[in-house]
């Protein structure tokens, strides 16, 4: 039984994300925010590329959404544990995760695709085609000519000849 001047009876205030307990001879943490896989970024030609390692995982277990030029990759990784076993050392990381990108460009949102193979998810996005415009024709605007014809237009102003 833990003394009660333990420094892991209770959670401090200034310990951040984790609650620290005291648990007989063990010290459980857990984490009250959802962590961060680790993440790679790349451009390819006309698409960007990203890739989680996140292990332990089926499909459908994500969550990609895809707002504007903003993804969130987001799940919960589960902890298969034993009744009767005593952690020695802890590094894995599990329950909620979220990775988010800012896209440096708008992405076809009807062409992205995501595979997960291998212990990793690669989110592939293309680049939307650029809208182009077209201007046809420009009129210059001078102090001395109005904004309105306030003359018809002959035949030839209008584009027809006789």
């Amino acid at each position: 039984m833990p003394d009660e001047s333990s420094p892991y009876d209770k959670p401090k205030p200034d310990q951040g994300l984790a609650q620290i307990y005291r648990l007989q001879q063990w010290v459980l943490v857990r984490h009250t925010a959802a962590w961060r896989p680790p993440t790679d970024v790349y451009e390819l030609t006309g698409q960007l590329v990203v890739v989680v390692e996140i292990a332990g995982m089926h499909d459908k277990d994500f969550h990609i959404m895809l707002q504007g030029q903003h993804l969130v990759i987001s799940g919960v990784r589960q902890r298969e544990t034993q009744a009767d076993c005593a952690y020695h050392q802890m590094e894995i990381l599990h329950g909620e995760f979220r990775t988010e990108v800012e896209l440096p460009w708008p992405v076809a949102q009807d062409q992205v695709t995501a595979v997960y193979q291998d212990g990793f998810l690669r989110v592939e996005l293309p680049r939307a085609p650029q809208r182009k415009v077209q201007i046809t024709h420009v009129e210059a605007n001078t102090p001395d000519t109005p904004h309105t014809h306030t003359q018809p237009l002959s035949e030839t102003d209008r584009g027809t000849e006789k």
